[in-house]
């Protein structure tokens, strides 16, 4: 067995009846003895110096096969360069067999679909944004034949900024509806903190007692949430629930108030603008 390192060669002997090891190193036509201690930092540095060189550069494989080309052989080059000889002996093969020392790197797994195929996935999603992932992997099958699952087509709409969201629901408004709302905007823009004093905003959300998880999900880009092809207009709710009213005013705010009727002006005169008449 023999270990290489600063250009130095060491000779363990092993003694079968007896579980002891002397090494010797020679240097200069001279074998000195190695104490245990000694001998093992030596094999410790060798192993460290080794680990160090898990890839060697083109560089070094260049000087390698050029010593190699010159005549010397793979254990003077293991020697002189620190590198194992079972790496040397790979390097030449290698070099024997294609002409070609670099290393090569995997390119991983190949793409399913083509640039082509992601084109087609994308166009088809912002045309049609409620489709889901399958239904897309259907149609990019029946179009091009190439079957995908659910999680490539959301990598494929994810590179290029398509993820899937939930669109936000508003009630619609008319242009009638616009008009008088900015109008009164304007009327009240220049109003002074005394006056918003006595002004209360109420606001109302509606908790479905039917099932119903509104998971219906839309292909939309960060930073579209309010555009208009990613919105939903909705205003009536079928089946039983539950009306939660609440309101804010100037350093104040209302308790909720719980309702399970239809809500009527007479129901929102006396119960959520009491609140109003008692504090202006």
């Amino acid at each position: 067995m023999q270990i290489t390192g600063n250009h130095q060669m060491a000779r363990i002997v092993r003694h079968n009846d007896e579980s002891v090891r002397e090494g010797y190193i020679r240097n200069g036509g001279k074998e000195v003895k190695l104490f245990t201690s000694a001998l093992k930092a030596f094999q410790c540095n060798n192993r460290i110096v080794m680990a160090k060189r898990k890839h060697l550069d083109d560089f070094l494989r260049g000087r390698i096969i050029g010593r190699l080309e010159c005549g010397r052989t793979q254990l003077e080059v293991s020697e002189e360069l620190g590198i194992a000889q079972s790496v040397i002996s790979r390097l030449w093969q290698r070099f024997q067999d294609d002409g070609n020392v670099s290393r090569s790197y995997s390119t991983g797994r190949s793409r399913v679909t083509t640039p082509n195929e992601d084109r087609y996935l994308a166009v088809t999603a912002e045309r049609n944004r409620r489709s889901t992932a399958s239904d897309l992997s259907r149609q990019l099958s029946s179009a091009t034949g190439t079957t995908v699952s659910r999680q490539t087509v959301y990598r494929r709409l994810g590179h290029i900024g398509l993820y899937a969201r939930r669109p936000v629901r508003c009630v619609p408004l008319t242009a009638t509806h616009c008009r008088l709302r900015l109008a009164w905007s304007r009327e009240h823009a220049l109003w002074t903190p005394q006056q918003w004093s006595c002004v209360m905003f109420s606001d109302e959300s509606r908790f479905s007692l039917q099932f119903d998880s509104h998971r219906t999900f839309i292909w939309r880009a960060p930073g579209t949430r309010y555009h208009q092809e990613n919105t939903i207009e909705r205003h009536r709710y079928g089946g039983a629930g539950w009306l939660v009213w609440g309101g804010i005013i100037l350093g104040s705010r209302t308790d909720l108030r719980v309702q399970s009727v239809t809500m009527t002006g007479h129901i929102y005169r006396d119960v959520i603008l009491c609140f109003k008449r008692h504090g202006c």
